[in-house]
């Protein structure tokens, strides 16, 4: 496993050794010892999967309570994923990291409890998965508008389209008015 610190050294982006023969290919995605010999001690309790089509964003999410961890990569497609940081303290506050993940480049993003995170779709269908480091609980997740012009993230969306968002995400609000962590 190769690992890459991005501008916020806490994100990583993770390549897996890939085994491939004209058969197809074998990747270990997940080994707790690797990851902790890396630096990456993690303990997930949560898988979850999505399958979203060209044009949609999601995201910016994240939990104010049981914070969530996350391990993400693509396995059909390819997205724009991007991470910001949220912790009050943290000289990257309010700074994002983006990296195009998809099947065929078969890289990770580790996101630390503390980011808001959302991808953006650039293939006819994504299918993403990532494990948490604790559980999703409804009653603390917050939404950071995608687009606030503080954060001037660079989504690749093609000039003159419109992302398809959720109704949580065009309701997110603009990092001023988040909780963060602190």
């Amino acid at each position: 496993m190769e690992v890459q610190r991005l501008a916020i050294p806490e994100v990583c982006l993770l390549t897996p050794r890939v085994f491939g023969d004209q058969r197809g290919f074998f990747l270990e995605s997940w080994n707790r010892k690797t990851f902790a010999d890396l630096g990456l001690d993690l303990d997930f309790v949560q898988d979850n999967h999505s399958r979203s089509a060209r044009g949609v964003l999601r995201g910016l999410h994240y939990q104010i309570e049981q914070a969530q961890g996350k391990l993400v990569r693509v396995v059909e497609g390819e997205v724009f994923d991007v991470a910001v940081d949220l912790r009050k303290r943290s000289v990257t506050f309010g700074q994002w990291v983006g990296a195009r993940l998809s099947a065929t480049n078969q890289q990770m993003l580790w996101i630390p409890p503390g980011f808001a995170h959302g991808f953006y779709v650039l293939s006819e269908f994504a299918q993403f998965l990532y494990k948490a480091t604790d559980y999703y609980l409804p009653s603390a997740e917050r939404c950071l508008l995608w687009n606030d012009p503080t954060l001037n993230i660079s989504w690749p969306i093609p000039a003159g389209e419109t992302p398809l968002l959720a109704a949580k995400d065009a309701a997110g609000l603009p990092l001023a008015q988040c909780e963060v962590f602190a």
